[in-house]
């Protein structure tokens, strides 16, 4: 435990913080900038005198879910937590779960692109699309934002993806992501979204039980090659994956060889049809 970097570290955070960014009136009486000691205190759950301590350099050495207190109270980053956690001589929180919000650059980017693109968190919640992904796979608006998920149209939604995909690939496809799943549960163990979609894959579908019992773990790196679209007809495509790994999302890019009937096929469909970009 490094006390005086700690130190530090709690009273330049609690400084930079406004009352109205934690919900509290400003009052009129405030003679330093950012909360008071009891007010951080008061956010975390812990006694004033025990707060003072610890950012005076004299307190013991808090305990995890001490850290887990400041760490909320003081509307700390990851990093900044994780970094919390090291300075009292623990290993990093597990993060609570993956972040919902997609940046708005990378929105931007999908709107420029002349490809079928998605942005997907670490349970394979679909967050974003473009109008050409929406072409290519299904229309994500009108599916309810709790079913835009690629396993829950995969397993449990009449959604024909074998029509889509081919039968082999699709059933490539259950195993790799019930494998990438496996590893999210491992990441984010008090996530009750990913428990809530793992409780509802189990028991809503018997193929993806017995998948999940082989307790497989793996991070896919592909999610298809061939699309069998029922206006354009076949399209071979190359699948990129681009990772943000500060907010575990995966920007899926849906590509084909320059001049070929895939290609070709990719630019009809923006003449087929597409849905307007909208995060979930």
């Amino acid at each position: 435990m490094d006390r005086e970097q700690l130190a530090d570290f709690l009273r330049i955070r609690r400084e930079r913080l406004r009352p109205s960014d934690v919900g509290l009136p400003a009052g009129l009486r405030r003679r330093t900038p950012g909360l008071r000691r009891e007010e951080v205190a008061a956010l975390a759950t812990m006694s004033t005198d025990y707060y003072t301590r610890l950012e005076q350099g004299r307190g013991p050495r808090p305990s995890r879910p001490v850290l887990t207190g400041l760490a909320r109270a003081l509307r700390l980053s990851t990093a900044e937590r994780d970094h919390l956690f090291r300075l009292a001589g623990e290993q990093p929180a597990p993060p609570p779960g993956p972040p919902a919000h997609v940046r708005t650059g990378v929105l931007r980017m999908l709107t420029r692109l002349d490809v079928p693109g998605l942005v997907l968190d670490a349970k394979y919640d679909v967050l974003a699309w473009n109008p050409l992904a929406a072409a290519l796979l299904t229309d994500f608006s009108a599916v309810p934002s709790r079913e835009r998920n690629l396993l829950r149209l995969r397993f449990l939604t009449g959604t024909n993806q074998r029509e889509l995909f081919g039968e082999q690939a699709t059933k490539d496809f259950a195993r790799q992501v019930a494998a990438d799943l496996r590893a999210a549960t491992s990441k984010y163990p008090d996530d009750p979204s990913i428990a809530a979609l793992v409780t509802d894959l189990t028991t809503g579908s018997e193929e993806f039980a017995q998948i999940w019992s082989l307790h497989e773990v793996a991070t896919q790196e592909t999610l298809c090659q061939t699309i069998h679209h029922p206006v354009v007809g076949r399209i071979d495509v190359v699948c990129e994956i681009l990772l943000i790994p500060e907010r575990d999302q995966r920007v899926v890019l849906y590509t084909a060889d320059p001049g070929s009937p895939s290609d070709q096929s990719l630019r009809l469909l923006e003449v087929v049809g597409t849905q307007s970009l909208a995060p979930s």
